[in-house]
């Protein structure tokens, strides 16, 4: 017991033991500066300068630029960019995945996986489902008052509307004999031309490729979306000159004739036209003689 209190005493006497370090001048040996010092001094003092040279080198690397200069540390503008491109390439991927969506509702419709009849099933169910409350159809004293003031300054409220319909001219695909005209009733919705193969076949009217593949029973296919919600179909080609995307203006070719799928029976061109997605007779927009 005796041992150890001497070794705590001794212990304590070496770090408290004063030490005096004196600057002098070398020449005259005049005292310019003293400080009297112990290691327990020294080694508080070493700590304490430790921890205040790390916080503040913490600090300056948080809150400063200059942590951009550290080897391997990504600099705050590389971040950002990356942050923005990520964010730019998840809206591009929305918007082709509707893109997509939509390119494969107008695909199965036009090239025959849908049928007229399975849509008027649809909305015959729909309609069936369907519960309308008969009190929200009576037009409020408001909207009365509304239609009346707009309806006196135009008395042809929709003149617009039409004027801008017939807008878009359409030209004829190709020249040539109709083997099979548009009948709805036989759900023959397009019209049928016979030319020569290698005919060109033209853009009915400036328009975007929005399908441009090959499909089993029709061939070759391209489709082209116009103003106005207008879309031409153009069946059974022999080489397909554009791509999905493209633009393309009236008159451009787009395809050749050809005898491209099983439901065909020679070279021909099998047109479709379609407004606000219902199918039009093309006759009634275009002269094919």
């Amino acid at each position: 017991m005796a041992k150890n209190n001497k070794k705590k005493v001794k212990l304590k006497q070496k770090l408290t033991n004063k030490y005096r370090l004196v600057v002098l001048n070398e020449r005259t040996f005049e005292e310019r500066f003293a400080l009297k010092l112990s290691r327990l001094n020294v080694f508080v003092f070493s700590s304490v300068f430790s921890i205040l040279l790390i916080l503040a080198t913490i600090v300056l690397i948080a809150f400063t630029p200059i942590k951009e200069y550290i080897p391997g540390y990504s600099s705050t503008k590389l971040k950002t960019d990356a942050k923005k491109l990520t964010l730019e390439s998840d809206s591009l991927r929305n918007r082709l995945a509707v893109i997509e969506n939509y390119t494969k509702s107008i695909k199965s419709v036009l090239t025959g996986e849908i049928t007229s009849d399975d849509i008027i099933d649809s909305i015959q169910e729909l309609g069936k489902r369907a519960q309308i409350n008969e009190n929200m159809l009576n037009a409020s004293k408001q909207d009365s008052i509304f239609r009346e003031k707009i309806e006196s300054r135009d008395r042809f409220p929709l003149s617009d509307e039409l004027q801008n319909r017939v807008k878009i001219v359409f030209f004829a695909p190709i020249s040539g004999t109709t083997s099979q005209s548009f009948n709805s009733e036989n759900k023959h919705f397009a019209i049928d031309v016979v030319a020569k193969t290698g005919t060109p076949v033209k853009a009915a009217a400036d328009g975007t490729v929005i399908f441009s593949e090959w499909t089993t029973e029709t061939g070759y296919v391209i489709i082209l979306k116009h103003a106005n919600n207008f879309i031409s179909v153009y069946k059974h080609n022999g080489i397909l000159l554009k791509q999905q995307g493209d633009l393309v203006q009236s008159g451009e070719a787009i395809a050749s004739v050809g005898s491209s799928g099983e439901l065909t029976t020679g070279p021909h061109l099998h047109f479709e036209l379609w407004s606000d997605g219902y199918a039009v007779n093309p006759a009634n927009y275009i002269d094919f003689e």
